[in-house]
């Protein structure tokens, strides 16, 4: 029997009810549901959910009493967990390190970036200028022939560096100084024996920071030491290290003579901290990093520094004569590849100064004879009963006497051995 069209109808009309009433009754349980979660999740008391309450008014007194925000931050507790302070809100303590940076660093940290902030000021970045010109157009222009580092000796603008840093300035010089102004700058004096030389800037007097100046016979090795300088261009770079030996000998820059009793530091030396400062512990001049030793020619470990005991009575003669200011024997000689060459030791004797301490003694020269030959000049072997191998030797027996002082000097001559006393005259 079949159902009236009436019926059929009423099915879908139910059915979409029973549909429609079920989606609000689980609606509604959802709503309830979030509502007793977030009921159960609130905290029974604010100081218990680690928030911020307000402050009354009467208390904002007592609130913004001061802090020190070494001791909250040094001394937190379990109640109060330690929140990082913005470094700038902090009082600076010292040359630049704030209270903050004071308590997360270690003592030696913090000495070292004071001895830093105090001492780069006194340390220039050297670039050297050289010239060169067209081939086909012939003009003259300008390129950079080297650069290196320096440091500032005295209140009158002198700047010390080494000679091979300034070697090829042929069109001048540019000083930067640590407050980036670039500068001009005159050669006053050169040692190229030494490796140094001293140029001159002129700026204000009151803005120039020279640095303290040490001694290099106390040195011990172990001891710390900071190098200072513009490796590679980067100006203002701090490396540390240790002296890792004393009494090395090194070339000099024109090697025509050696270096003696110069410093190996493992302190990081590059291409361009050349004339830069090394620097004790303590704060003061110790060398002048001038050389490494390297396969590569980048830095492996080995630098070398000039001691600030050599450096303390070259500068001065630099600034007062241009030059190296030290007895002489009254004679000029030949330079160290005249030994190459002919494979002896010694010095030899290239001119007599007419007069002079030498052609009183009756040394020979080197000429030529009738024949139109060379006969050699006078080997020097000896001063003092003191050996001489290379002309580095002689000038380093020579800077140890004075004016006036008379000297035992054994030479050579037809394979013949001569000793004559000679009185040291100013070079």
């Amino acid at each position: 029997m079949s159902e009236s069209p009436s019926k059929l109808l009423l099915y879908p009309l139910v059915l979409g009810l029973v549909l429609v009433l079920g989606f609000f009754v689980g609606l509604g349980l959802s709503t309830n549901g979030n509502a007793a979660e977030r009921e159960d999740s609130a905290p029974a008391d604010p100081a218990d959910s680690g928030t911020v309450a307000s402050t009354p008014v009467a208390d904002l007194a007592e609130a913004s009493a001061p802090i020190d925000p070494v001791a909250e931050i040094a001394e937190p507790t379990a109640a109060s967990p330690a929140v990082a302070t913005p470094a700038a809100q902090l009082p600076a303590a010292g040359l630049g390190v704030s209270a903050a940076a004071q308590a997360r660093l270690t003592e030696d940290e913090l000495a070292t970036i004071t001895m830093f902030e105090r001492l780069s000021p006194s340390v220039v970045f050297v670039t050297s200028i050289a010239q060169r010109r067209d081939f086909f157009s012939m003009r003259a222009t300008e390129y950079e022939a080297g650069r290196g580092s320096g440091f500032v000796w005295d209140s009158d603008g002198h700047i010390v560096t080494n000679y091979h840093v300034v070697r090829g300035a042929t069109a001048g010089l540019k000083v930067t100084m640590a407050d980036q102004s670039v500068l001009d700058a005159d050669i006053i004096g050169i040692a190229p024996e030494k490796d140094l030389a001293v140029l001159r800037v002129y700026y204000d007097a009151d803005r120039l920071q020279p640095l303290p100046i040490g001694r290099s016979d106390e040195l011990l090795v172990g001891q710390n030491v900071l190098a200072i300088g513009n490796p590679f261009g980067l100006d203002q770079t701090l490396t540390t290290g240790i002296i890792s030996a004393l009494g090395r000998t090194i070339p000099s820059a024109d090697n025509d003579s050696d270096i003696d009793n110069v410093i190996q530091t493992d302190a990081a030396i590059n291409p361009g901290n050349s004339g830069g400062p090394l620097i004790d512990s303590s704060g003061r001049l110790i060398g002048v990093n001038t050389a490494i030793a390297s396969p590569s020619g980048a830095y492996a470990g080995v630098g070398f520094a000039i001691p600030v005991d050599t450096v303390r009575w070259v500068v001065p003669d630099l600034i007062e004569h241009g030059r190296v200011h030290r007895p002489s024997l009254g004679f000029t000689h030949w330079s160290i590849a005249t030994n190459r060459r002919f494979d002896f030791a010694g010095v030899m004797v290239q001119n007599i100064v007419a007069d002079g301490p030498a052609a009183q003694a009756d040394l020979r020269g080197t000429y030529r004879d009738e024949n139109g030959r060379v006969v050699f000049g006078d080997i020097v072997i000896a001063i003092d009963g003191q050996s001489i191998a290379t002309p580095g030797d002689l000038l380093l027996l020579l800077e140890a006497h004075e004016i006036g002082d008379t000297v035992a000097v054994t030479y050579m001559r037809d394979r013949r051995e001569f000793v004559v006393r000679i009185h040291l005259v100013e070079e």
